[in-house]
């Protein structure tokens, strides 16, 4: 059974003249933060964070180091936001609390991610600075614990790809505008590839708009700025282009852009195969098991999950995994700028991959790149061997698995 999405408990709005007054203390967040489930600690919570940031607000508590450090130990799950009953705007406040501490040099982002931040926002720059990994990633090298196995085209792009696929196969039904994303297409776009041929196989017309961008989640995950300034270029590549959805095939990707983007809707390219109908997968008896992960922005940010039919229609047996609610630890950048955090809140939803069956050969699937970066990382220490898959790679017809 599908595990449910959780709605906003109430159409009623915030305080907005003072969203940090909307908390009303009710304690339902606890359980459900990563972060106070690992440190017990009420500081280190979404309530206690937001009693800081009221307290420094109103004068009460000055600019604080243990403010910061709690404000950055937040990985930003949103997972508070779908039990809070007061619908406190915990994603808005978190993003003004990060960009005010950035600005104000009492948060340091570390410089790669610093640097990464200003790469994504010269897209030929980015994609010809990760050429190498691409190519590492060609040859089945990774350099890094977070990259996961894969064999992207090193040179041809998903605009490129998606022109020819369409030539040859002409579909005929509804037209979507593709994101492909800043680190999807400059390191994982195989599966932007994959992305390509399912909707073409489903007979969607798939347009790559040319003078998209990043989405800018990075940069708002970090409260680096820059955010705006890629909101508008989206919206230019996007906005006047008719076509019946804007598709992402990564949670946090669709989330930011769905935030930035008017008019053209905006969906998860999973949910929108779902409602159109996909073409089930033919495969002989194996003894794969797919266990699929649901990212934190689909179910807490977009209001949405992975259906069933879209699953049965891998053609492997699947079940959700346990835990497939809570957060991974990706964060975006999370995982690397709180390593321990990260690989703490990992293993306790990794640890039933250690109590399957020999005989079980487990794919682990989910819908967001850099939730599999950070699944990727759990063989460092599961001893169970583990594949880690985007669902809509299981749908693709040249799949070879």
């Amino acid at each position: 059974m599908e595990p449910s999405v959780t709605p906003p408990h109430s159409s009623a709005p915030p305080h907005a003249a003072d969203p940090l007054r909307a908390c009303v203390h009710c304690g339902l967040c606890l359980e459900e933060c990563p972060t106070y489930k690992l440190t017990g600690d009420e500081n280190n919570s979404p309530r206690g964070r937001l009693l800081l940031w009221r307290a420094e607000s109103e004068g009460r508590l000055p600019p604080d180091s243990w403010t910061d450090f709690y404000t950055d130990e937040c990985v930003g799950c949103l997972a508070c936001a779908s039990s809070c009953p007061a619908n406190v705007p915990y994603e808005a406040i978190l993003k003004q609390a990060r960009s005010t501490r950035v600005a104000a040099g009492r948060t340091r982002v570390r410089w790669p991610v610093a640097l990464a931040a200003r790469a994504v926002r010269i897209p030929r720059l980015f994609n010809a600075a990760l050429l190498p990994l691409r190519l590492l990633r060609r040859l089945d090298l990774r350099p890094h614990p977070l990259i996961f196995p894969g064999k992207p085209a090193v040179a041809q792009s998903t605009a490129d790809y998606a022109r020819i696929m369409m030539a040859r196969h002409r579909p005929t039904g509804p037209m979507v505008a593709f994101l492909t994303g800043c680190l999807m297409e400059a390191l994982f776009r195989e599966i932007n590839f994959a992305t390509v041929r399912v909707l073409i196989e489903n007979n969607v017309r798939v347009l790559v708009p040319a003078g998209q961008g990043c989405c800018g989640a990075l940069h708002e995950h970090t409260g680096l700025p820059g955010h705006k300034e890629l909101a508008a270029q989206n919206h230019a590549a996007f906005a006047g282009i008719q076509v019946d959805r804007v598709v992402s095939n990564s949670a946090g990707c669709g989330l930011a852009l769905s935030q930035s983007l008017t008019g053209t809707p905006v969906q998860d390219v999973l949910g929108f195969l779902s409602e159109i109908g996909v073409k089930p997968r033919t495969r002989q008896p194996t003894n794969h098991r797919i266990f699929v992960d649901l990212p934190c922005h689909l179910v807490h940010g977009q209001r949405a999950s992975i259906s069933e039919s879209i699953l049965d229609a891998c053609g492997v047996p699947w079940e959700y995994a346990p835990n497939a609610h809570d957060c991974c630890g990706s964060g975006g950048v999370y995982n690397l700028n709180k390593p321990a955090n990260a690989r703490a809140i990992l293993a306790g939803k990794a640890a039933f991959l250690d109590q399957l069956p020999e005989t079980v050969s487990p794919i682990l699937a989910t819908s967001n790149h850099v939730c599999m970066m950070q699944w990727q990382t759990a063989r460092s220490f599961i001893r169970h061997p583990f594949e880690v898959r985007h669902v809509i790679q299981l749908l693709d017809p040249e799949a070879a698995w």
